[in-house]
């Protein structure tokens, strides 16, 4: 029996571990892939305070050291699910059940991908996925922002304070983002829109050196030479599994507020998997520490 059962091992989930153990619960982290989430495949880690840089896999092996040093119990497996069972929350893998008294869905999300050649292999080599995490490695140099939405079209905004050059590269003639940035972005003399273009390679060998498009309008090829390719064309939650248990919103986020409390008594949500505005490393660990102290209070009370 377990106080808290918290099912990811990234930034969120190894943070609620720490503070549960330092407020002497018994926790258990189930990770159904690698320990340490999204954020290992950044090579660079500078916006996390106190931490001038840090790779992102050691970041998140000193957290994982940290909470196994104090006590977690760390488990590799798949959940496909949590039951209830006498007030008990069952957390069900496909190897074994966890009961616990209360639990933490920690379950981040996936950046969808292009699904280009190139995209995987030069992954963290130039191709990122968060603009605000490695915008500033390409100071004064020319990239490329994938997408049309709301999170592209704030990318490209952010990368033009550092960028020499962003294109904006959306598949559309028109953004489905707020039009405002548009307008802001219209304004700036170092961001391009390169619209009704699609995708069809990104180029280099070790590192990104460009990325090849195709003009949906003349069927013509041409090449953007860049030397960052950033990819914002939607997340991903992995939350179906939980869809009858805790309430989930139209995209699949789980609907929890800055409390993380869910739509089921004793199982919170924190980290990327919940509904919330921004999805940073620090606002991962904020929930981590918030969804904790709540499991605490519930286990106390129940």
């Amino acid at each position: 029996m377990f106080d808290i059962g918290i099912v990811g091992g990234g930034t969120a989930g190894m943070t609620a571990a720490i503070y549960g153990q330092r407020a002497g619960k018994k926790t258990v982290i189930i990770e159904g892939g690698n320990f340490g989430g999204q954020i290992t495949s950044s090579p660079n880690v500078e916006n996390y305070p106190g931490i001038a840089s840090v790779s992102g896999s050691e970041f998140s092996m000193n957290l994982l050291d940290q909470a196994m040093k104090l006590g977690t119990e760390t488990v590799v497996e798949k959940v496909t699910g949590i039951r209830d069972e006498g007030g008990i929350r069952v957390i069900e893998t496909t190897g074994k059940e966890y009961p616990c008294r209360s639990v933490i869905l920690a379950t981040g999300v996936t950046h969808r991908h292009l699904g280009v050649p190139g995209e995987e292999k030069l992954t963290g080599a130039g191709v990122s996925y968060c603009a605000t995490c490695d915008g500033a490695f390409f100071r004064g140099r020319d990239v490329a922002v994938i997408g049309g939405g709301s999170t592209a079209l704030q990318d490209a905004e952010f990368l033009s304070n550092y960028c020499k050059k962003v294109y904006l590269v959306h598949r559309r003639d028109e953004f489905r983002g707020e039009e405002s940035i548009v307008r802001r972005l219209r304004e700036k003399e170092n961001v391009e829109f390169v619209l009704s273009a699609t995708v069809n390679e990104i180029l280099g060998d070790t590192v990104v050196e460009g990325v090849s498009l195709n003009n949906k309008k003349t069927g013509e090829d041409f090449r953007l030479d860049v030397a960052g390719v950033f990819i914002a064309v939607g997340q991903i939650p992995q939350n179906e599994q939980f869809a009858e248990t805790v309430k989930l919103d139209g995209a699949g986020f789980i609907l929890a507020s800055e409390d993380c409390m869910t739509s089921h008594p004793g199982i919170f949500a924190a980290g990327d998997c919940r509904t919330k505005e921004v999805r940073q490393l620090t606002t991962a660990a904020a929930d981590g520490a918030v969804a904790a102290l709540a499991a605490c209070r519930y286990v106390a009370e129940h």
